[in-house]
């Protein structure tokens, strides 16, 4: 029996050192306390190095864990497999390890089920079904490398009930370097055109 947790997930992100990394997960210090986070890539990280890591608590009747993730986009994309029937973090997980986000998005919009397979533990069934579920609900504009200079404005516009589509489409005609609430006005003024 699965739960969840009050409202969407009891943790945003973990700010912190990486102090360990193991073949499917990293310990991240926050405040003198090792969280075990699972990623996808984790020698992606660099022990010593600070991170915030994005991320998702997962809670079962008989486990808790955290799964991490670079970017908000890899953890959005994330929570959409995951309530793909038939397909859980420990499978949806390593497609984000092998693929990129626009791949994987890209896959399922052309409905290209043998890239889908690539994926471990991906047989034909899970693969028709991603598709099936996911087609049409993903942002299709690729994540660009300054969006991290836009995650707060993001963060906001979502609080707002804003979809992650639509906030793509304006990002570009956003300045990064004003201040947040200038952003923010600009950005809505830009929704309601």
């Amino acid at each position: 029996m699965c739960y969840t947790c009050i409202g969407d997930n009891m943790y945003e992100y973990i700010n912190g050192k990486i102090v360990d990394i193991h073949s499917n997960y990293i310990v991240i210090d926050n405040n003198k306390i090792g969280y075990l986070v699972y990623v996808a890539n984790p020698y992606s990280f660099e022990i010593g190095k600070e991170y915030i890591v994005y991320i998702y608590q997962y809670v079962r009747e008989d486990e808790i864990s955290l799964y991490g993730f670079k970017t908000f986009e890899e953890k959005e994309l994330f929570l959409k497999l995951i309530n793909v029937k038939g397909l859980g973090c420990k499978m949806a997980l390593p497609m984000l390890a092998t693929g990129s986000i626009s791949g994987i998005m890209d896959a399922i919009e052309r409905e290209n089920i043998l890239y889908l397979k690539k994926f471990p533990k991906i047989g034909d069934k899970v693969a028709r079904q991603i598709i099936l579920d996911l087609k049409g609900k993903l942002a299709t504009t690729s994540t660009s490398s300054n969006t991290k200079d836009y995650d707060e404005l993001i963060e906001v516009l979502k609080g707002l009930g804003y979809k992650g589509q639509d906030i793509n489409k304006v990002l570009p005609q956003i300045d990064s370097s004003l201040n947040i609430e200038i952003q923010v006005k600009e950005a809505l003024k830009l929704m309601l055109k």
